[in-house]
């Protein structure tokens, strides 16, 4: 670990964050937090792919892109009819 935290000391961390925040916001307070680190995690990712060169992420996964199917992906069909719906508009409004 980079900060050399012991059981002990994480503890006595989540100890005080529970009296701290209370037991209702402490769950809201971690999926934050894992959420901010997940996506601060795919950013770091992202930039170290895009300076090698190399695709990463799902976006990269065969098939994820305009390939054949013209963007659109087979196996939902129910998803690729909604986005065109979506990209042309209603006339009716």
């Amino acid at each position: 670990m980079p900060f050399n935290l012991g059981p002990g000391e994480l503890l006595l961390i989540l100890l005080l964050a529970l009296i701290v925040l209370g037991p209702g916001k402490l769950p809201e307070v971690g999926s934050a937090l894992g959420r901010a680190i997940r996506e601060f995690r795919q950013a770091a990712s992202d930039v170290t792919s895009a300076a090698s060169g190399k695709p990463a992420g799902p976006a990269a996964a065969p098939g994820a892109g305009a390939g054949a199917s013209g963007g659109a992906d087979a196996s939902r069909p129910e998803e690729s009819a909604s986005s065109t719906t979506e990209r042309t508009g209603s006339s009716g409004s």
